[in-house]
């Protein structure tokens, strides 16, 4: 069966017409209709097919103003919790729209996204929504979109592969690169599978192949990093090594709490575009490395949390079945909660005396008077010490005596003969122990119960070996574990005690948390806050351990001695640094410089500080000034990609059109080396070609080549600057050999290196005839290459006066200086114009 359950929902039954097995009903009546793949339950209100509807009753232009979009919503599972995919697609349009992203417990841009799309229908998974075990986000999206139809789809029609297959079959070309896009994003492709199967039944016809505009749309107000860059820059996996932390979340992950952690993730991933939200976190940051006692007293209290979010879910499911490891996990979790709760005082305690926005604001939250109605609820039927301990053995007796005694009294009997057992198997071994003169103690593990565990040489048992009555003996090192015939039966005796405890014990509880039900939407603040707090703290905790700066928000993108912040991580000392100035005026940077020089790594640095800036964090600078990137690009690294049946080159050319393609004027793009996939001219053209694209918008772009003939792009295009990596020529000592030496120190103008790649090839072992040949080669063709070109007066003067005006509109947009400071700077800018201008009587050939 393909469909289960579908909750009520009010159709415009007078604006449309049905052309389905199901019939069209009035207002808030109820049909117990079944569709052609629907399982054998009842299903309330039809479903609403859409196919060729026409106008009835009403005037033509309502017709326009019937919801006909429909959306598929997945959520992750696991720790990809609160990673949600969702598809949606207009009845009246062949468009589908794909999006991705990391929501918290509120499911805020969830709720957004389909307020603006304003749905007709939505699709789950049947598991979202299965009676008693209903998520969060199937709650909420039902309780927002009251008047909306409600299906559930099998799990397993929730498949990303097939998503990725049917985009593949029915996205047209002119679309394609959201092929790209989307290929690692696993739930979106998800929903995209389950929304094309679902529409093509009830629309009872598929899609022409080629004939859908696919597009993918990253949640508003956060950056969008597509799944390549977050690749490429090693935002949170490694590329060598998936499990090494030398990633940009490695770097920043200080979080003491799964949520914070998660939290971060999400951030880093999707970083924000609101100055002012970034800011409020800013000040948080700073306060919280000003105020040392705030910042270790928060630590403390936070380090205490327990997974929020995992345990809220699991609280408000009702298990199908009362079996005892359901008990046992109730009881657990309201242990869990009791703890939880109990450390909103000591939090509250900590944000008192704090004074940035944002920390006020979690303080006043955590006023809500429900924090203190729920724990008071928990108090009156659980144990006042009763706490979340480590080791089983002490959980296990802290679930035993949660309740109060006489509350039940059979639950109390049950106790008492629960410790007797226990005693006794205390004893019984003390007496085996005397018996055999041995040194036995009594030992527990959740998975062998009671047994006995011994520390002794194997010299000083009789006969080497331990008495026959003993079964079941492990050894490791000089520490043997057994049991006896008897203590098996008393474990028997206690497994069957506990499970008394554990029933009366559940029974108790599942009272206790309906009556609390009520009031536990605070908890979802509560994880909220505490996940927040908790990514702050990280940041705080990062700059402790690096000198790194709190960044500005300007129309600039100024980086005063800036460094790599994973570079550090791995060498264990500061990096080489650099300085980094793009504006309006300013936009497009080409760097060049010989292999290994640190091209890659300076782009990659400036692509992780914009990041690290835009979620909240201080960046690894001397001063840094950003213009908010409303998207990152990058074009990284020279692989062919066997999977999608991509050369180099043609994997260099989808990643540049969707560039092309998606780039805006708020945009970053990191460029590093274009067309050295195909032959010298060609490589050339391309990179001549999508560089003038790229100049005439406004984005920030950094452009690494090794095509010295884009350096000319200077003499047109006064936005362009030329940039490279300084290298040093050192002769042996020993020898009379020329060695490179790097400094990885950026400075103005293009390189002047010559046959660096030729230089790099003798250092590597290739045998001495060749590169003789080669250089007879090479200097054979540059003889044949035209002069380069030279800048005439006329462009010089003209490329001078664009710097002053454009400088100066700066200055008047974003200037604090004083009057004084103004006049210094003024008269510097006139200087500066002055030496740049070719003079008149210099006789330029």
């Amino acid at each position: 069966s393909y469909f289960g359950d579908k909750s009520s929902c009010v159709e415009n039954a007078n604006t449309l017409n049905l052309t389905s097995s199901s019939s069209v009903r009035g207002l808030n009546s109820t049909c117990t209709g079944k569709t052609p793949l629907s399982s054998g339950r009842s299903v309330c209100r039809s479903h609403t097919p859409l196919m060729g509807y026409s106008v009835t009753s009403s005037s033509a232009v309502s017709a326009h103003t019937v919801a006909s979009v429909i959306v598929a919503v997945v959520e992750g599972r696991g720790l990809a919790r609160g990673e949600v995919g969702m598809a949606s697609i207009d009845l009246k349009n062949p468009e589908m729209i794909l999006s991705q992203f990391a929501d918290n417990t509120t499911y805020a841009k969830v709720i957004t996204k389909l307020k603006i799309l304003t749905p007709l229908e939505i699709i789950m998974s049947n598991t979202a929504c299965d009676v008693g075990s209903t998520t969060k986000l199937f709650s909420l999206i039902t309780e927002h979109f009251k008047d909306v139809t409600f299906t559930t789809v099998q799990r397993k029609y929730f498949n990303e592969t097939k998503g990725l297959e049917y985009i593949e079959q029915l996205c047209a070309s002119e679309f394609s690169t959201v092929f790209m896009e989307v290929q690692s994003k696993y739930y979106c492709l998800a929903a995209a599978a389950a929304l094309l199967k679902y529409v093509e039944f009830i629309q009872n016809a598929i899609y022409a192949p080629k004939s859908l505009k696919v597009r993918f749309q990253g949640s508003e107000k956060t950056a969008m990093i597509d799944s390549s860059s977050a690749q490429n820059l090693e935002l949170v996996i490694n590329n060598r090594d998936s499990r090494n932390g030398h990633t940009l979340l490695g770097v920043l992950n200080y979080t003491k709490t799964p949520g914070g952690s998660r939290r971060l993730r999400s951030n880093i991933l999707e970083p924000l575009v609101d100055a002012e939200t970034i800011n409020t976190r800013l000040d948080c940051v700073q306060e919280l490395l000003q105020d040392e006692e705030l910042f270790f007293g928060l630590q403390a209290v936070i380090s205490k949390f327990l997974d929020t979010e995992q345990l809220l879910s699991v609280l408000v499911q009702i298990p199908k079945q009362d079996t005892v490891k359901t008990a046992e996990s109730k009881i657990s979790n309201l242990i869990y909660l009791k703890h939880t709760l109990e450390l909103v005082e000591p939090l509250k305690a900590a944000l008192r005396s704090c004074n940035s926005q944002l920390l006020k604001a979690y303080y006043n939250s955590l006023e809500d008077t429900r924090f203190g109605i729920i724990l008071e609820k928990i108090t009156t039927v659980i144990n006042d010490d009763t706490r979340y301990t480590k080791g089983c053995l002490s959980m296990r007796t802290q679930k035993c005596y949660a309740v109060k005694p006489n509350i039940n009294e059979f639950l109390d009997i049950a106790r008492r003969t629960y410790t007797e057992i226990v005693d006794d198997i205390a004893g019984m071994i003390m007496q085996l122990a005397e018996k055999y003169s041995l040194p036995m103690k009594t030992s527990f593990s959740s998975t062998r119960g009671f047994f006995i565990q011994m520390n002794a040489d194997c010299s000083t048992l009789p006969n080497g070996q331990l008495p026959s009555e003993f079964t079941k003996i492990t050894k490791m090192k000089n520490t043997y574990s057994f049991t006896s015939a008897d203590l098996i039966k008393m474990n028997e005796r206690c497994q069957e005690s506990l499970r008394e405890i554990y029933h009366m014990t559940y029974l108790i509880v599942c009272k206790l948390l309906n009556e609390i039900y009520e009031h536990i939407h605070c908890l979802y603040k509560l994880s909220d806050i505490v996940s927040m707090l908790d990514m702050l703290l990280s940041f705080a905790h990062a700059c402790t351990l690096s000198d790194y700066v709190r960044p500005e928000f300007t129309d600039t993108l100024a980086i005063k001695q800036g460094w790599h912040p994973i570079l550090e991580k791995i060498a264990m000392e500061k990096p080489v640094s650099n300085n980094t100035y793009l504006t309006e005026g300013n936009n497009f940077v080409i760097i060049t410089g010989p292999n290994m020089s640190g091209k890659s790594t300076y782009l990659k640095q400036i692509a992780l500080c914009q990041i690290m800036a835009q979620i909240g964090s201080y960046v690894p600078a001397e001063y840094c000034s950003f213009r908010i990137a409303e998207q990152i690009f990058t074009r990284i690294g020279m692989d062919d990609d066997i999977e999608t049946n991509a050369s180099t080159f043609m994997k260099e050319m989808k990643e540049i059109t969707y560039i092309i393609q998606n780039a805006n004027d708020k945009s970053l793009i990191i460029i590093d080396e274009l067309g050295r996939g195909t032959s010298a001219e060609e490589g050339i053209g391309l990179c001549y070609a999508a560089c003038e694209y790229l100049l005439n918008l406004k984005a920030f772009t950094l452009f690494a080549t090794h095509f010295l003939e884009l350096c000319h792009l200077d003499a047109l295009y006064p936005n362009v600057e030329n940039y490279h990596f300084e290298v040093q020529h050192v002769r042996s000592s020993a020898g009379n050999k020329e060695k490179i030496d790097y400094t990885y120190a950026l400075s103005k103008g293009y390189t002047e290196e010559k046959n660096y790649g030729l230089k790099a090839a003798e250092v590597s072992s290739l045998p001495s005839s060749i590169i003789f040949d080669a250089k007879e080669i090479m200097n054979h063709i540059a003889k044949q290459i035209l002069h380069r070109q030279r800048s005439t007066p006329e462009m010089m003067k003209q490329r001078a006066v664009y710097q002053l005006a454009m400088r100066l509109v700066q200055t008047a947009r974003s200037s604090r200086l004083d009057p004084d400071g103004l006049r210094v700077y003024l008269k510097g800018l006139k200087k500066k114009y002055e030496a740049s201008c070719p003079m008149p009587e210099k006789n330029y050939e």
